[in-house]
């Protein structure tokens, strides 16, 4: 029982009762970091995949908790509510800030491409050396193709979590749960049509350690692909919820995180689209 819920409260903020899951996160965080670095050097897998479990756990029990601090004690009163508002909006500004990174590198790389060093040293005058984009020997693919098809299931995703979201908002739970099972579907959709499209990447068009197109292409739409997977997974623990009876008109806001979330993931996707494979190829 958190301390919000005792007799007698006469503010409306939530107090947490300690708890030992953020010591254990951060030696979870540790253990998966240095298992990582022992990984990479010496293929040792055993902390990584101690590490990876242990926070996994942790992030388990930890939301466990914050589902059952706001639907069942009630505590994420309006004030404690907009708080967590703002902290979405600024994890999702952050987030914003990661993708930026990535596309400087890729117009960096593409407004002004340079040869590779060992052609760069047998070419270079007085005026430099410049290259080509995409760089020679690297095939691209079709825009209109696999992309094109995943830019139209993320549309649709995005419809479909703002049915759910207008549903959930009127009280139309039945509404709600179709709306997140064709959302969370579309998800699993573009992640396995994106895998394909990395298997034949690798397989006849070019590697990670081809160049540099190769390497910000993986790396942004890698990391687009990881954040699919994230939302897929925050809107099906919504669907559960929602089967649950844990949202309701007045308290949904896990549900309009997730929301805002996916939507992040296809704005971001549009951009990769247009940038990536329409201008980029």
């Amino acid at each position: 029982m958190s301390e919000n819920s005792s007799a007698g409260q006469k503010h409306p903020y939530h107090l947490v009762d300690p708890s030992p899951l953020p010591f254990l996160s951060s030696i979870a965080g540790l253990a998966m970091a240095v298992g990582l670095v022992f990984y990479m050097h010496y293929e040792t897998k055993w902390l990584l995949i101690l590490g990876t479990i242990g926070l996994l756990t942790v992030m388990f029990l930890w939301w466990r908790d914050v589902i059952k601090e706001s639907t069942f004690e009630q505590a994420h009163t309006p004030v404690v509510e907009l708080g967590l508002r703002y902290g979405m909006a600024l994890f999702i500004a952050s987030e914003v800030m990661f993708f930026v990174a990535f596309f400087w590198a890729f117009f960096d790389a593409s407004l002004t491409p340079k040869l590779p060093i060992e052609e760069f040293a047998e070419t270079y005058d007085s005026n430099g050396a410049v290259g080509v984009w995409p760089p020679e020997g690297i095939k691209t693919f079709d825009p209109l193709d696999i992309p094109f098809l995943n830019t139209l299931i993320l549309l649709m995703s995005g419809t479909t979590c703002t049915w759910a979201h207008h549903a959930v908002r009127e009280g139309h739970r039945d509404q709600a749960i179709q709306a997140l099972w064709l959302t969370v579907g579309l998800g699993v959709c573009f992640t396995f049509l994106q895998a394909f499209e990395y298997y034949e990447a690798v397989h006849h068009y070019f590697k990670f350690t081809d160049g540099i197109y190769p390497s910000v292409f993986y790396m942004a739409t890698g990391f687009h692909g990881f954040h699919v997977i994230v939302g897929t997974i925050f809107l099906a623990v919504c669907l559960f919820r929602c089967m649950r009876g844990h949202s309701n008109p007045e308290h949904h806001f896990g549900f309009e995180a997730a929301a805002w979330y996916w939507h992040f993931v296809d704005v971001v996707w549009l951009f990769l689209f247009a940038a990536i494979y329409i201008w980029g190829s």
